[in-house]
């Protein structure tokens, strides 16, 4: 049995998607899988499906919704698959590793992030476009379009943009500004006050010949951190605009951004 959570939640048996009865059985389901093989405290679990005033039932609909999940997982019927304990405090989801896009996506980020910081670059590259194509939309969205607002998905959601910017990273040490520029455009409107992509915006920006395009995107997040923040950029964000005003080569080299901030470190 394969879950998927990068998305909407899914769930694949040996004969294709397996089907889940009601939300609160989806979002028991959904926060046992944030926090599989390990232990979820029943109160957690209220919380998350009912919020601050769970009715005086609530454990009750909780337990049946526990007993329907097992019974959802019983049935795939290939043994040795997901499991779910009753374990004090609360339950226990034992899925193996390869069955979890989350997972999967984690290893494959930590995996990519290790290539990156040691100079692995084509590696790194493909490793975390590889953890990226897990995603299918934003973390449990049919859960959060019916109400869930739990930290995970916020959480989920800054280690998804902390991994794209790893590999623009890499993509832009391998020199294919021209190819992420479009990506990073994007990106970089839909996050305004994200210096690390602004950083990296105005890299590729410059490396195709549009300097002042280049100054204008570290205009535009001035003003982000400023009016949302009421923060100026940071000194690494700061030495990007110098380094692009005085044409300085080391935009050149392929980790121009590591060199730079670590150049800005050294003089503070």
């Amino acid at each position: 049995m394969k879950f998927q959570v990068l998305g909407p939640l899914t769930v694949r048996g040996e004969n294709g998607p397996v089907a889940l009865s009601g939300v609160k059985q989806r979002a028991a389901l959904g926060q046992l899988l944030l926090h599989a093989n390990e232990v979820v405290a029943t109160s957690t679990l209220l919380r998350a499906l009912w919020g601050g005033d769970p009715p005086p039932t609530a454990r009750k609909m909780l337990q049946n919704a526990v007993s329907a999940l097992r019974g959802v997982l019983a049935a795939d019927g290939t043994g040795g698959g997901p499991v779910l304990l009753t374990h004090a405090p609360g339950y226990l989801l034992r899925v193996d590793g390869d069955d979890l896009d989350l997972t999967a996506y984690r290893t494959l980020a930590d995996r990519g992030r290790a290539a990156l910081t040691a100079g692995a670059w084509p590696s790194a590259a493909r490793t975390l476009r590889a953890a990226l194509d897990l995603w299918r939309g934003p973390v449990l969205v049919d859960l959060a379009e019916s109400g869930a607002d739990w930290p995970e998905l916020r959480t989920l959601s800054r280690a998804r943009s902390a991994t794209r910017e790893d590999l623009y990273e890499a993509e832009l040490a391998c020199g294919r500004h021209f190819d992420i520029l479009g990506d990073l455009e994007t990106h970089a409107q839909q996050e305004p006050a994200r210096e690390r992509i602004c950083a990296q915006l105005m890299l590729a920006l410059y490396r195709c010949g549009r300097q002042a395009e280049a100054l204008g995107a570290y205009g535009r997040t001035r003003t982000a951190l400023a009016s949302r923040l009421g923060l100026e950029p940071g000194r690494a964000l700061h030495a990007v605009e110098r380094a692009v005003l005085d044409h300085d080569p080391v935009l050149g080299q392929p980790d121009a951004l590591a060199i730079i901030a670590l150049d800005g470190e050294t003089r503070r």
